[in-house]
């Protein structure tokens, strides 16, 4: 069972950058359409990227590997790769961006954290079954993400629709690159998810939106953190994360993207906190690190070792 620590550690910070760039994601939604923010970030993520696959290249000559792909099969796995992962997080953010416009930010946000539920429950169609700890900590992780999201009844309506379609595609998303992350170089894989992301949001926006280069230029702070933390360096410790630990439990690191956005916001924004939406940060915590336990390790649930007589 894989699940490295280092690769738990890049999730995780993965997961702040995407929490903390609520704020750029709000400011950008203000001034443009969500086609010509959503392409603004991901046309900065591939472009940062593209020096940072050289100078790793750079790096590996020097040791005498090999990262880039090179034989035609590896580069066709590559484009796959790419195109794939980069349409399904286009669609994703499509869907999540239509259905914030109709319904609260909580209650999209708890949706869209459904996808640490669908993980797992995808994962049982492709022959993974996890085990009775990590549906627990899924139900745990889940009723902490109510607490900290939700505030009275639920019911859902057409945008609560929308994003609870972005949560299965963001799932989807995850298995994805699951399934390629060992495969093929993660730089480029994610260079080409967000080449594919730009393609896609650029034509959008171009036939819905008609953006000007002012318009854009007025919302280059938002653009630029979102396009090179949570693009550019987030989705690819996302990437190269994966290859050390279990969907389930990526996804349910990845889902504290959700607290980190409260947190972001109480103490950089000043906006409150209830106990209640503490309890739900401390939960979501404590079922990650739960999930993280080796029971057979505790001295009061593990076996205990036999001593020579």
């Amino acid at each position: 069972m894989k699940n490295n620590r280092t690769h738990l550690l890049m999730l995780f910070v993965c997961s702040f950058l995407w929490g903390t760039t609520f704020v750029a994601q709000s400011l950008g939604a203000d001034k443009l359409g969500p086609f010509t923010y959503l392409m603004g970030r991901s046309v900065l993520g591939f472009l940062f990227l593209i020096p940072v696959i050289l100078v790793l290249d750079r790096m590996d000559r020097k040791k005498g590997r090999i990262r880039k792909p090179q034989t035609p099969a590896q580069r066709r796995e590559l484009y796959k790769a790419g195109f794939l992962c980069g349409t399904l997080l286009f669609a994703a953010s499509t869907c999540q961006q239509i259905g914030i416009g109709t319904t609260t930010t909580a209650k999209a946000g708890f949706i869209t954290a459904m996808y640490v539920v669908l993980v797992p429950v995808l994962g049982v169609f492709l022959g993974r079954r996890p085990g009775g700890k990590i549906w627990a900590c899924v139900v745990v992780c889940v009723a902490g993400l109510y607490l900290l999201s939700m505030k009275g009844g639920f019911s859902l309506s057409m945008g609560d629709s929308w994003v609870l379609a972005c949560a299965l595609l963001f799932a989807f998303q995850i298995m994805t690159v699951d399934h390629f992350c060992t495969r093929v170089d993660a730089v480029r894989l994610s260079c080409a998810q967000f080449f594919t992301v730009t393609v896609w949001s650029g034509a959008f926006s171009l036939i819905l939106e008609h953006p000007t280069l002012a318009q854009i230029w007025d919302c280059i702070l938002p653009i630029a953190y979102a396009g090179i933390l949570s693009s550019g360096v987030a989705y690819t410790l996302q990437i190269v994360g994966q290859e050390g630990v279990e969907p389930p439990i990526a996804s349910m690191v990845m889902s504290l993207e959700s607290v980190f956005s409260a947190l972001s916001g109480w103490l950089v924004l000043q906006e409150s906190l209830t106990p209640r939406e503490f309890l739900g940060c401390a939960l979501m915590f404590g079922a990650i690190l739960a999930a993280q336990l080796d029971l057979k390790s505790l001295p009061f649930l593990g076996s205990k070792k036999q001593t020579a007589p």
